[in-house]
């Protein structure tokens, strides 16, 4: 059996606990990962089916796609959540593009033979670090276009009590 450290046991328990409390909750990582995926199968979709022009469309979907609905992707939408600006407006067009650029870059990536996969799942790697560390449960889309995700009951519950 091996020494551990002082706090050893402390400071993985506590690392456990904070990743599964920020996986809980309506606008936590799971639900959030969740939609993107959906988001992801709509571009995979596109890429198949449109073939030549599929790339440039699910590029295009991945980087409008928060400022649809009313700061909603088609993946959020399903599982109800909203990006939000932080004056509390729907995300626009500029800031969606801004915060999946990362996202739509992992996508390029991803068709580089062999090691696309990769490299995408490193982009990935870091968005989640980010997350983790950020105190607003914001990834580094969120940190670079200032916006965040919440659940959409609650932005229309909030808007609705202040009007």
């Amino acid at each position: 059996m091996g020494v551990r450290a002082p706090g050893g046991a402390f400071l993985e328990n506590l690392a456990l606990y904070l990743i599964v409390f920020r996986m809980a909750g309506p606008s936590g990582l799971l639900p959030r990962a969740v939609a993107k995926v959906i988001d992801l199968v709509v571009v995979a979709v596109a890429v198949e089916v449109l073939h030549k022009s599929g790339l440039f469309a699910g590029i295009l979907y991945i980087l409008i796609s928060d400022s649809l609905f009313e700061g909603r992707s088609l993946g959020k939408r399903v599982l109800g959540l909203r990006v939000l600006r932080e004056d509390g407006g729907p995300c626009t067009v500029r800031e969606s593009m801004l915060r999946n650029a990362t996202i739509a870059l992992g996508v390029l990536l991803w068709r580089i033979p062999l090691i696309g996969w990769l490299l995408f799942l490193c982009l990935l790697g870091l968005e989640f670090v980010v997350l983790l560390g950020s105190d607003g449960d914001r990834r580094l889309g969120d940190e670079i276009a200032k916006t965040h995700v919440v659940e959409a009951a609650e932005h229309a519950a909030g808007k609705g009590g202040s009007g």
